[in-house]
């Protein structure tokens, strides 16, 4: 919330700047004039936001499928995942989630819980 609120202290200084220039499209993050963002600029900057953080290169629509693998990992409730990646069907989350190594083991050692009490003997 803390980035949320420094940002729209920046964007009301635009609004100011821009005066009557001002396009109120209702944004979060539009232009210097209230328009909404040009998807060249939006790329560059993504671009130079990964150079910075030296960081791989990748595609912003990459971030997406990396923020629903992660919610995945950490076992947040689907509903929960389609609320904040604003999806209406739960085959959003198959095509963006991607299963990895941590979610597989993780459900081994539950269904292993399950099924042997702690000392038991296991079948070899």
């Amino acid at each position: 919330m803390d980035l949320l609120k420094a940002h729209q202290k920046i964007q009301e200084a635009e609004r100011a700047a821009a005066g009557k220039d001002w396009v109120e499209g209702g944004w979060v993050f539009p232009d210097e004039r209230g328009r909404i963002a040009s998807h060249r600029k939006d790329w560059s900057e993504w671009k130079e936001l990964l150079k910075t953080a030296n960081v791989r290169d990748a595609r912003l629509h990459d971030a997406r499928h990396t923020a629903a693998t992660v919610l995945l990992i950490l076992g947040v409730p689907e509903r929960v995942v389609m609320g904040l990646m604003g999806w209406s069907t739960t085959a959003m989350a198959a095509r963006y989630q991607h299963m990895v190594d941590a979610v597989r083991a993780e459900v081994a050692r539950q269904v292993d819980s399950l099924m042997w009490k702690s000392g038991d003997e296991r079948p070899s």
